[in-house]
């Protein structure tokens, strides 16, 4: 079987089918990945099959994100549709026609954000379906802001109808969405995060989270660790550094707080934090996967990714959300169990403090947390994923 994933230049979109991918190959399929060429180099293994598309758009991301850092709420999601995943799908059609014509994929697997790979796909009649790296677009997230709701709907049928490719619904909008394949949904998380009670259809596959190979991050001072005293991460993951100066200081305030019974690992810029108390080691990156079976929490902006691997590890989490999906998934690590919700933006020392000292001291979020661990490691990951996709055949 050949299998062609179509992704954004986003890691966390990436990795869950760097994970797929390398669990096919194993089993004797061919993958191919195609979004824009030089972002993907970084982010997939150096074996891995690149066919470019949206290049041009790609290499903007990175200034795209200096003006989308600061934004919130309606303004962030506006400025995530009219600025990048509308400009980015129009920008990978070409490549992604081409990907398909010379790859002769199968089955195309489509990142949420990557809108041009199921135009594309029902275009040139290839089967597609979808990679849903987060689990926020699955839980109905505008159903308390139908406006809003109304207004994303309109930018995915303005899309298609650009392509022709929308069918007029029964209300004007096109009767089919391109972040949701009727044929196949690979959800990687799993019930027990997103909600069991909700219902959902057959063919949404909860597989668990897929972690694949990442890039090596060297020169972790490991030696640092202290075994002596329960250790935390906090990370705001790559792209929502710079906006966390105001955090950053609530974060070393807590940190002098709990100096003698716990060790910050704090993964930040240098530049916004100066020199660190020496009971804070400060990185400008960590090796995180490597790094969570040696931690007691996690203190995190709730992205999905980091979230669901803090999970799988079955630690407790302390989240502050800052936009898009993030609030969503904090509501869910909350209504799970498995930790705190704080301000991002009004985070006083005290208030991190004191919802540190719950996860690190009730049991309960982490017995909620190891519970979702234990889902996560029923439900499959990369070699479930594998199976839904050859049942395709």
């Amino acid at each position: 079987m050949k299998v062609l994933f179509a992704v954004p230049p986003l890691a966390g979109h990436i990795n869950p089918t760097v994970a797929v991918g390398a669990e096919l190959a194993a089993r004797g399929h061919e993958t191919a990945w195609t979004g824009p060429a030089s972002a993907l180099a970084r982010l997939l293994p150096p074996q891995a099959r690149i066919l470019p598309a949206g290049e041009e758009l790609g290499g903007g991301y990175a200034e795209l994100h200096d003006r989308w850092r600061d934004l919130r709420g309606v303004g962030a999601l506006r400025f995530l549709w009219e600025e990048a995943l509308v400009p980015l799908a129009r920008a990978m059609v070409p490549g992604v026609t081409r990907a398909v014509h010379t790859f002769g994929p199968d089955v195309l697997v489509a990142d949420q954000q990557a809108l041009a790979g199921p135009l594309v796909a029902r275009r040139l009649g290839v089967p597609w379906v979808t990679s849903a790296s987060t689990s926020a677009e699955l839980t109905r997230p505008f159903a308390d802001f139908p406006k809003v709701g109304e207004w994303v709907a309109g930018q995915i049928s303005g899309l298609l109808a650009e392509f022709g490719a929308a069918r007029g619904g029964p209300d004007g909008r096109a009767d089919w969405d391109p972040r949701f394949s009727e044929r196949l949904v690979l959800v990687f998380s799993t019930p027990e995060l997103v909600g069991a009670g909700a219902d959902f259809p057959p063919h949404h596959a909860f597989v668990g989270p897929a972690f694949g190979a990442r890039p090596v991050t060297p020169g972790f001072p490991w030696q640092r660790l202290d075994p002596g005293r329960r250790r935390v991460l906090v990370s705001l993951g790559t792209l929502n550094q710079a906006a966390g100066a105001r955090f950053y200081g609530a974060v070393l305030g807590a940190a002098e707080r709990l100096a003698e019974e716990v060790q910050f690992v704090l993964a930040a810029p240098s530049a916004l934090i100066g020199e660190a108390p020496e009971h804070v080691l400060l990185q400008e990156s960590v090796p995180q996967l490597e790094l969570l079976p040696h931690l007691d929490a996690v203190v995190c902006h709730a992205g999905h990714n980091t979230v669901c691997e803090a999970l799988a590890h079955g630690l407790p989490l302390v989240v502050a959300p800052i936009r898009d999906d993030q609030p969503i998934v904090a509501r869910q690590v909350v209504e799970a169990g498995a930790g705190v919700r704080v301000r991002f933006g009004r985070t006083r020392a005290e208030e991190l403090r004191d919802a540190l000292t719950a996860v690190l001291d009730d049991p309960g979020p982490r017995r909620a947390a190891r519970r979702i661990q234990a889902s996560f490691a029923a439900a499959g990951g990369a070699a479930a994923a594998a199976d839904r996709l050859e049942k395709l055949r």
